[in-house]
């Protein structure tokens, strides 16, 4: 029987509605622990080549380093590690994006060849808002981060009439890598609402938590019409989380919205656990996505192996002691240090492969039974 027009079409918008609507809804518990279940225990770093001060310097043609990036990412695989969290910017996409999105397959082959699995973050708030196409600039001696850029910069993030502009960036990117074996996960968004206190604090708009909210819900709802085989996250950053009703707004869109939870901590051991504990409630996977900070409290002994005992990944702050400067604290932009510190804050070797500390790679090469 051939049913009227109208009741045929409102069984089509039915039909599409709840398929959008699966579409758009984060992924089921159940399908977030298969995932898991199927994929090793992500245990890494996060990763910019030493070459690079920024994201840009990173991802642009004239810049990019695969000859550093191999050397290093070999030097990764050597301790065992099996995923990088690696920083894209939209900045670098929109002028090259064809040449862009071939850097970035051809660094997947890179990590590929290292048996290393990449987590991509999109956006990111943290340190300097006013980033530029083109050369950048030199480090400034004993900064910590001194040149790296936030994702978009703050012209965009302060505009809530552009936040559009970025969705070919991340509908472009997503696309291209979303069905691919190499891509780990999809990070959104690192501390959208970070202030960058004291770096750029005068700086920043008073409203940004707001307006980075308002682009955090938009990057979810255009990572996911993509429909990526890989899961969503949006990392929270301000612990421990113990009470669902004292979280903030992006703290609640980011553990409702991604797929698997991830996190940062760079605390003692004990407050890495009460992270842990709380984030349990979520009953996804949970992925560690920034640690490891020595002076304060951070180390590897024993918070990775707590991180594998409890099945949470692992992908500690910084590599390879680089133009970054992260083997300097955060307190470097308030009194910038004449040489280099004795204890590093953050990265495990220097640029000529040897380790910061043999004993500490030694420790990481057991957790991950890389053989000595």
């Amino acid at each position: 029987m051939n049913l009227p027009s109208l009741v045929r079409r409102a069984l089509l918008l039915m039909f599409v509605g709840a398929l959008w609507a699966a579409q758009a809804a984060p992924w089921s518990t159940d399908r977030a622990a298969f995932w898991y279940g199927e994929t090793t225990w992500p245990v890494g770093c996060n990763f910019t080549p030493s070459t690079a001060i920024n994201q840009l310097e990173m991802w642009q043609a004239d810049t990019f380093d695969p000859t550093t990036i191999s050397r290093e990412l070999r030097w990764a695989h050597g301790l065992g590690f099996n995923a990088v969290r690696v920083f894209l910017h939209n900045l670098a996409f929109e002028q090259d994006p064809e040449g862009f999105l071939k850097r970035v397959d051809q660094f997947l082959r890179l990590a590929d060849k290292n048996q290393i699995k990449v987590m991509f973050v999109l956006f990111d708030s943290c340190w300097n808002p006013f980033p530029k196409v083109g050369r950048q600039p030199d480090p400034v001696p004993g900064i910590h981060n001194s040149g790296w850029v936030q994702c978009p910069g703050l012209e965009v993030l302060g505009d809530a009439t552009r936040h559009d502009d970025l969705a070919p960036y991340v509908k472009t990117v997503t696309r291209r890598f979303k069905n691919d074996s190499r891509v780990l996960a999809w990070d959104l968004f690192n501390e959208p609402d970070n202030m960058n206190r004291p770096s750029y604090v005068a700086a920043e708009p008073a409203d940004k938590p707001d307006l980075a909210l308002a682009l955090l819900k938009k990057a979810f709802a255009w990572a996911r019409e993509c429909e990526p085989s890989q899961p969503l996250t949006a990392g929270v950053w301000v612990g421990p989380w113990g009470d669902p009703e004292k979280l903030s707004a992006v703290e609640k869109v980011s553990l409702t919205e991604s797929d698997v939870v991830s996190f940062h901590n760079y605390g003692w051991p004990d407050d890495i656990r009460v992270c842990v504990q709380n984030l349990k409630r979520y009953k996804r996977p949970i992925l560690c996505t920034e640690y490891m900070a020595r002076p304060a409290g951070s180390s590897f002994d024993p918070i990775l192996r707590y991180l594998k005992q409890e099945k949470v990944g692992a992908m500690n702050w910084g590599f390879v002691s680089g133009k970054t400067q992260t083997v300097y604290p955060w307190d470097s932009w308030e009194k910038p240090y004449a040489s280099e510190p004795e204890v590093w804050f953050h990265d495990i070797i220097r640029s000529d492969g040897t380790a910061f500390n043999a004993v500490e790679v030694d420790y990481i090469k057991r957790v991950t039974k890389r053989r000595l």
